[in-house]
């Protein structure tokens, strides 16, 4: 072990506090410099030394980009490959308020707290006086599973385990995954280049507490999906002198969100485990400006977590709901142009998107139509999210006789759930990794499915084809501004596993690091598990 670099409890926290200090917030600078700070940092290793050509940066978007790292074990015969993953990105800092200059400063910011402990909840000031914890943006979400991951597989390397490694980590998980989404291929290129085949893809990031108080470490062996469907809501404009005369959007929209919030319908239950409810994300008119026009285009983003559904399933029961809150709706407007003695403007329409636009394809020229859509994605300010209410409303301006109506569409990001907990090997893992935790002294549970977004969803890739329709037909964005590369995630075929260190409050001002267990605890768990990998995957063990 002499002159390894990441290979004590005090190099990993050393190194941990380097690499937060990487200041790589969503669509930063920092995020672009990172994977090039990363790339020198392997290239201190000999055998990327030795190797330059074995890492190598991809593009993602907007100036960023992804690692890829390659050890290849020098017998030609092992081919069974871990594949390691893990984003750099992070949120945002301002509810650090004046302490936001230290935010990216572990140890210089857990001092400056311990000047004004009384500013913090007492489970983090609790924390805080323990000396366990190391508080930081990134220290818990995830630049510890960067570290780890570094430590892996210079281990790997010095101790030539039988197998290969491939280190992935990628810009903007945090967002919309698009390094994620546009490393999957670079994934199978590297498997046909290095004859590699992958039995394992891992990411480790953190535990996440299932309940406030919990102190238990949690390792996961799948992770739920996570879909938007949408609406956009069309009435019909009128004066507020004559409000009958037209139905607004905010009106519509108030029926769907009624019966969307907290919907049992969207709920699953799978392996003992429940999704969360549906909430909105957003719920807003599109006026650009006051008037005394009444607002005849709302918009509604609603998140549903997902574990067995596909998205062709979600987007039916959401019809289903629209459906019968615009029946309801349409019902009630009716009986106020009735009790008015006004004609009204006639019933919600539920359309969706798909539909929408193919009867825009009929009744226009596809010149117009392509015209339409550069005025939109040419709008940088705009998001995907907001691209994709933007050309729904677009077509929904050309076809006003389709109006009152409410359009479906999903916004993205989609994250597929995956799940490999039936997996022996994931089995036996899981076991040992308890034994481990156990002999060590503290807690692990398994829990089957990852409790926030993860990039294991854009690997092992086994949603029905109809998916392949279902989702891109329906999401405005679809090959402009977003796309999934579902084609390539099918032919990633691997068991997924979660094992990363534990901490709390991810997000927050108080997000924090457990010490212990970051720098000895997970590290030994992660050994066990390429212990476990090497026994039943490799020639070189019976």
């Amino acid at each position: 072990m002499v002159g390894m670099l990441w290979h004590t409890p005090e190099a990993l926290e050393e190194l941990l506090c380097e690499v937060v200090g990487w200041e790589s917030r969503t669509f930063s600078q920092g995020e672009k410099d990172f994977p090039v700070k990363l790339q020198e940092k392997l290239k201190l290793l000999p055998y990327f030394k030795e190797h330059r050509d074995y890492v190598h940066l991809h593009d993602a978007d907007k100036g960023r980009r992804s690692l890829t790292a390659v050890y290849r074990h020098p017998d030609a015969d092992v081919t069974k490959t871990i594949v390691m993953i893990s984003h750099f990105d992070t949120v945002q800092t301002e509810e650090y308020g004046h302490l936001e200059p230290f935010a990216f400063d572990p140890k210089a910011l857990t001092m400056k707290l311990k000047e004004e402990a009384e500013t913090l909840p007492e489970a983090a000031r609790a924390d805080l006086d323990s000396d366990n914890y190391l508080f930081g943006r990134g220290t818990m979400d995830m630049k510890m599973g960067v570290v780890l991951h570094l430590h892996i597989i210079e281990q790997a390397i010095e101790e030539g385990w039988p197998l290969n490694i491939v280190l992935v980590s990628v810009p903007d998980e945090e967002v919309d995954s698009v390094g994620m989404r546009t490393v999957v291929p670079e994934l199978l290129k590297l498997k046909e280049t290095h004859a590699l085949d992958y039995t394992l893809f891992l990411n480790s990031e953190p535990s996440f507490t299932q309940r406030p108080g919990d102190e238990t470490h949690y390792i996961y062996t799948g992770t739920m999906g996570k879909i938007m469907p949408a609406v956009l809501f069309y009435g019909k404009e009128t004066h507020v002198g004559e409000p009958l005369s037209g139905i607004t959007a905010t009106y519509m929209s108030s029926y769907v969100s009624k019966d969307m919030e907290w919907n049992p319908a969207f709920r699953e239950e799978d392996l003992g485990e429940s999704t969360p409810l549906p909430v909105s994300l957003q719920l807003r008119d599109l006026k650009l400006e006051y008037s005394t026009q009444t607002p005849y285009r709302a918009a509604a983003l609603y998140n549903v977590f997902t574990m067995k559904r596909d998205a062709g399933e979600v987007m039916d029961t959401f019809e289903e709901v629209v459906t019968k809150a615009m029946q309801q709706c349409s019902a009630d407007y009716e009986r106020l142009c009735a009790r008015e003695q006004v004609e009204g403007v006639g019933g919600v329409r539920v359309i969706r998107y798909e539909e929408l636009y193919e009867y825009v394809k009929n009744k226009f020229d596809e010149d117009l139509i392509d015209e339409g859509t550069r005025t939109i994605l040419q709008e940088e300010d705009w998001d995907d999210r907001e691209q994709a209410i933007r050309l729904a409303g677009e077509w929904m301006l050309l076809c006003p006789e389709l109006a009152p109506a409410a359009v479906l569409f999903f916004a993205p990001p989609y994250y597929p759930a995956v799940n490999s907990s039936d997996e022996s090997l994931i089995q036996e893992a899981v076991e040992s990794l308890k034994q481990t935790a156990d002999d060590e002294g503290f807690r692990v549970e398994h829990v089957h499915y990852f409790n926030g977004i993860c990039d294991l969803s854009y690997v092992n890739y086994q949603k029905p084809d109809s998916e392949l329709d279902a989702y891109p037909n329906n999401t405005p964005v679809w090959g402009t501004g977003y796309t999934i590369p579902f084609e390539a995630m099918q032919q990633l075929k691997a068991p997924v596993l979660n094992v990363g260190p534990f901490g709390k409050d991810p997000h927050q001002r108080t997000e924090r690091l457990h010490r212990q267990n970051a720098f000895v605890h997970t590290p030994k768990m992660l050994h066990k598990l390429m212990e476990v990998w090497q026994k039943n995957s490799s020639p070189h063990y019976s």
